[in-house]
């Protein structure tokens, strides 16, 4: 069977601002990321889109911790430092 991530995404929403925690739970470790966004005052309240926007944010986070931990398990394999590009 293929291995199967599942992301969970929670938002925090406060006024005007909306926060997102991406998190994905493995095995031998758990992996965060989170994300925010503002709504300007002008702007209509659509909560759909200020979700979106840090869930995006929060995902992109998320990417670059697992990005920085395969970059770990590299190195201490090779013996040198690594670098993914994104």
């Amino acid at each position: 069977m293929e291995p199967v991530w599942n992301v969970v995404i929670t938002f925090e929403e406060e006024e005007r601002t909306t926060r997102a925690y991406a998190t994905l739970e493995l095995s031998d470790r758990a992996s965060r990321g989170w994300g925010q966004s503002r709504r300007d005052p002008a702007d209509p309240d659509i909560p759909r889109i200020g979700e979106e926007v840090a869930a995006a944010r929060a995902l992109i986070r998320l990417g670059h911790h697992l990005l920085g931990a395969a970059e770990n398990e590299i190195e201490d394999i090779e013996h040198h430092p690594v670098h993914i590009h994104a």
